[in-house]
């Protein structure tokens, strides 16, 4: 027997949204990239920047890719001089090595805390994703105007559309590799993608999420002009491993990275590899990236050559800080997630691998 409750009318505001405080509109992606159009050079920069990381992975280009810049962008003047200064290395060090810079502008979180950039700008949990966005797409065209290619963590699925023609390189991170969604918003995306193995070190989660990305799929996005639709792909031929080691420990040891080749090649896939020196393959203390750089550099010195790529931590000045209340406190330089190693250690660890490379 059906009951009812008397007196009383059910209506959606009784039901829905009981837990949301508020809506706000929200920028389209052809008005922000109409104000913030990339420019002749800026295209220049992330084309020939993404065809030499997809010769790379093919194995046509015998350089090594580096991704490297700070753990997160929350100050343009700041991320323009890294930029500034780490543009004459990648002229310098061309020959040998595609280099391509982190800003990373969106960060995941294990619990709580400041989301990164694009969410929270101002520092202070106001939140204006209508300011980040503009102020991440024009970061980003700035950067790539400089000449100096950009790579991002991709985090949120309706970010892509915004930002997607500043990209050269792009990362799911390890608790998104499992993820469907992103699996999908990859196989859309207009640049390689590195999937990292799983928080707890699994590395066939990276070799699903590649199979998965390269086909064509279906999913809920929105298009340039913010209207929700159904967005169809064609699928990312370019997606490749991250090994960042996991909670039983680092991941970049010739055992390891043979071990991830051979589960690639049982995939029918190419063993086209990154090592990313923080993380678990750093034990979060950014002195010993070196160790994990020295280790990876020396192997492909002795021929090994599904490792195609390395990720470090850099910024201007080593470490890490707190954000303050006040944040005229902020140290200069010093990055606001995890710890990065300095600027003088960046160059001697760039320099010692052009060395070793030749």
């Amino acid at each position: 027997m059906t009951s009812t409750l008397p007196d009383q009318t059910l209506t959606a505001a009784s039901s829905e949204n009981l837990n949301v405080t508020g809506f706000q509109p929200l920028v389209t992606p052809r008005t922000l990239k109409s104000e913030l159009p990339i420019t002749a050079r800026a295209h220049e920069t992330v084309a020939g920047s993404r065809q030499a990381i997809k010769n790379i992975l093919d194995g046509t280009d015998p350089r090594l890719l580096v991704i490297i810049g700070p753990c997160s962008i929350h100050d343009e003047g700041q991320a323009l001089e890294y930029a500034g200064r780490m543009v004459e290395l990648r002229r310098r060090y061309h020959d040998r090595m595609e280099i391509v810079m982190r800003v990373y502008p969106d960060k995941p979180r294990t619990t709580v805390g400041w989301r990164g950039y694009l969410n929270d700008p101002h520092m202070d949990g106001q939140n204006d994703f209508n300011l980040g966005l503009r102020m991440t797409r024009e970061l980003m065209l700035k950067i790539n105007d400089l000449g100096m290619p950009v790579a991002t963590e991709l985090l949120d699925p309706f970010v892509p559309q915004y930002i997607d023609d500043q990209l050269s390189w792009g990362a799911i991170g390890a608790r998104t590799t499992e993820s469907q969604t992103h699996r999908a918003m990859v196989s859309g995306v207009s640049a390689p993608v590195g999937f990292k193995n799983g928080t707890g070190g699994s590395v066939k989660l990276a070799v699903d999420a590649i199979l998965s990305a390269r086909k064509p799929h279906t999913f809920l996005g929105i298009t340039d002009e913010g209207q929700a639709a159904v967005v169809s792909t064609r699928g990312n031929a370019y997606g490749h491993i991250i090994l960042r080691g996991g909670t039983t420990g680092p991941n970049y040891g010739a055992e390891h990275v043979e071990a991830a080749s051979v589960m690639l090649r049982k995939a029918d896939l190419d063993p086209a590899l990154i090592v990313d020196c923080s993380h678990h393959n750093s034990g979060y203390v950014h002195e010993q990236q070196l160790p994990a750089w020295h280790d990876v550099i020396e192997q492909r010195v002795a021929g090994n050559t599904a490792l195609r790529g390395l990720m470090v931590e850099s910024n201007l000045v080593e470490g890490k800080q707190s954000i303050p209340a006040d944040l005229s406190q902020l140290k200069y330089g010093v990055s606001v997630t995890d710890a990065c190693v300095g600027w003088e250690t960046t160059e001697t660890m760039l320099a010692w691998a052009y060395d070793r490379l030749k």
